[in-house]
C-alpha cells in the first residue's frame, strides 16, 4: 500500500491591520494597502471562557461623568476645537507637516496648562532637552510644574509617568519611540502599533489626558498603520502654509465634541498665539473700490471667514493663454471662465488670467464661485465693484446659482464686519406665482441689504459689470 502523505498544512498569513488572509506573504495587504502588516499566523485557535471582570457592569444612568469633565488648556482655540478642553483619559493625536508649528502649540498648551497648577510631562524624542528649553525661553514657556525628559524607548517613558505622575503628557513624537522586543525599527508599522497600544492603555488606567504628535506622509495623510486613529479618541490636523504665518487646527476626529470646528493661530518667532478673529488676515480692503477684487465668504468648520478674492485679466501673446490660481482650485476657476464666456458674453479665450487670495488663504468651497466670477468680470472691465459688497453662491453650468450652507452665519459675519450689501442666491421653490418670474428680489437681513439674484448674468448686471463686455473686449483685442 502506499505510504499516507505526512505533509504539514500550508501556513496562511494575516494582515495584523485589517484581518485579511493569504496562502503566501506578502510585501502590502491586498485588502487595506498596508505595508509590512502580513505576518504568519501560526498560533493555534483559542476558545475564549469567561474570566474576571475589573469592575461590575452598572446601570448607563448610574455611571458618575465628574472625572470626564472637561478642563481648558489655557489655549481658546484649541479648546474650540477639542469641544471644551481636554478630557482626563484622552488620548489625542496632533498630525501636521514638518515645521507647521506642532512643538511650538503643544509647548505652548504644556506651559498653560502648568501655569494652573497641573503637573505636565513633556516627552521628547526628536530633540534634545536643551533644544526644548531654548524654545520654551524664547516663548515663555519654563514653569516649575512643567517636566522635560528626552528619551526613545517606551519603557523609560512608562517609567517617567510613573515617578513624575502628570495630569497631561505629551509625546513628540510617536514615531520616534521604540518598543524593546518588538520586531522593527522605531517608526515602522509594528512599532507605531505598539507604543500607541501601551501609551493608549496607561492613558486610560491613570486618567491621564495624553497627546501624541504624529508625522505625516508626503500625500499630507498621517504616517503609521491606520489602526494608530483608530486607537486614539481625538486626531487633529494643523495645517499651514509656510509662506504665511496663519496656522489652522482641524478635527478629523472627536468622541468629545464635534468635527466640524477649526482653531486659527499665528505663529511667530516669539511663539503661537490664538486668533479669535482671522477676516482680517485674508481682507485688505473693506471700504476702499479696487478693481478685479470681491470679498467671498466662506465656511470653516462652523466659523464664517471673509477672504478677499483677486483677479488680473490681460492680453496674452501666447497661442494657449496662462490660467494661473493661487488659493483657489484651477478646475472651478476654468469652469467659472467657460461659464462667464458662454452665458455672460464675457469672452476670455485670447486673455492670461490671474487669480488669487490675499493672505494665503485657500478657498475650495463652491460657495466662492459668484466672488470668482465677480472678480474676473470687474478686472476685464477695470470697473471696481459697489463699495462694502460681499458675493456669495455656487455656479452653475447652465449659469444658475445654487443656494449654500449657513447663509445666516455667514450673512452676520459679513454685517459685523461692516459690509452692507451682500448678493446671494435666491431660494428654489416650485410654489411661485403664475406670470413672469423676477431676477431679483431685495431684502434686509441682519442690518444690511440681501439681494437675491437667479442666475451670474443677474448678479454681474446689478454690480454695473456687464454693460460695457463687448466694446471692453474690442478695445482691448480688436482682433
Amino acid at each position: 500500500m502506499p505510504a499516507k502523505s505526512t505533509k504539514s498544512p500550508r501556513p496562511s498569513y494575516v494582515c495584523a491591520e485589517c484581518g485579511w488572509q493569504t496562502a503566501k506573504w506578502v510585501g502590502r495587504c491586498g485588502e487595506c494597502q498596508a505595508w509590512g502588516s502580513v505576518a504568519e499566523s501560526g498560533a493555534p485557535t483559542v476558545r475564549a471562557s469567561a474570566g474576571p471582570v475589573t469592575t461590575a457592569a452598572v446601570p448607563i444612568g448610574q455611571v458618575q461623568v465628574s472625572q470626564s469633565a472637561f478642563r481648558g488648556t489655557g489655549v481658546a482655540e484649541l479648546d474650540r476645537v477639542l469641544g471644551g478642553g481636554l478630557v482626563p483619559g484622552a488620548a489625542i493625536l496632533l498630525a501636521g507637516e514638518p515645521g507647521v508649528g506642532k512643538s511650538t502649540l503643544l509647548l505652548e498648551v504644556a506651559a498653560q496648562t502648568a501655569r494652573t497648577g497641573r503637573r505636565v510631562l513633556y516627552v521628547t524624542g526628536e530633540e534634545s532637552a536643551s533644544q526644548v528649553r531654548l524654545r520654551a525661553d524664547r516663548t515663555g514657556g519654563v514653569h516649575d510644574e512643567l517636566y522635560l525628559a528626552a528619551e526613545t524607548d517606551l519603557g523609560a517613558v512608562l517609567t517617567h509617568i510613573e515617578q513624575v505622575r502628570p495630569d497631561l503628557l505629551v509625546v513628540d513624537s510617536v514615531q520616534t519611540i521604540g518598543a524593546t522586543g518588538v520586531e522593527g525599527v522605531p517608526g515602522g508599522v509594528t512599532q507605531v502599533k505598539e507604543v500607541s497600544a501601551a501609551l493608549v492603555r496607561v492613558a486610560k488606567t491613570r486618567d491621564l489626558a495624553t497627546v501624541l504628535v504624529g508625522h505625516v506622509t508626503k500625500d499630507g495623510a498621517i504616517a503609521g498603520p491606520r489602526v494608530l486613529e483608530h486607537l486614539v479618541d481625538v486626531v487633529l490636523q494643523f495645517e499651514g502654509d509656510r509662506n504665511s504665518r496663519f496656522r489652522m487646527v482641524r478635527a478629523v476626529k472627536n468622541r468629545f465634541g464635534p468635527v466640524d470646528e477649526v482653531g486659527c493661530f499665528d505663529l511667530a518667532a516669539d511663539g503661537i498665539s490664538a486668533v479669535a478673529d482671522p477676516t482680517g488676515l485674508f481682507v485688505e480692503h473693506l471700504h476702499g473700490r479696487v478693481a478685479g477684487t470681491c470679498v467671498a465668504v466662506t465656511m470653516e468648520g462652523r466659523r464664517p471667514l471673509l477672504a478677499e478674492v483677486q483677479a488680473l485679466v490681460t492680453p496674452s501673446p501666447l497661442e494657449r493663454p496662462r490660467r494661473t490660481t493661487s488659493g483657489l482650485d484651477g478646475s472651478r476657476i476654468a469652469m467659472v471662465l467657460a461659464v462667464l464666456q458662454q452665458h455672460c458674453g464675457i469672452r476670455l479665450h485670447a486673455h492670461d488670467v490671474f487669480a488669487s487670495t490675499v493672505g494665503g488663504a485657500k478657498l475650495s468651497e463652491p460657495a466662492s464661485d459668484l466672488a470668482v466670477a465677480v472678480a474676473i468680470a470687474s478686472a476685464t472691465f477695470v470697473t471696481p465693484p459697489p463699495v462694502g459688497v460681499v458675493a456669495m453662491g455656487e455656479i452653475g453650468l447652465a449659469g444658475e446659482l445654487r443656494r449654500v450652507r449657513d447663509l445666516p452665519q455667514r450673512l452676520a459675519e459679513a454685517s459685523r464686519l461692516g459690509f452692507r450689501m451682500a448678493v446671494v442666491p435666491a431660494p428654489a421653490s416650485g410654489r411661485e406665482a403664475p406670470g413672469p418670474r423676477s431676477e431679483r428680489s431685495d431684502r434686509v437681513v441682519e442690518g444690511m441689504r440681501v439681494v437675491e439674484v437667479r442666475d451670474v448674468r443677474s448678479a454681474l448686471h446689478l454690480l454695473h459689470l456687464d454693460s460695457r463686455t463687448k466694446h471692453a473686449l474690442e478695445v482691448v483685442d480688436p482682433g
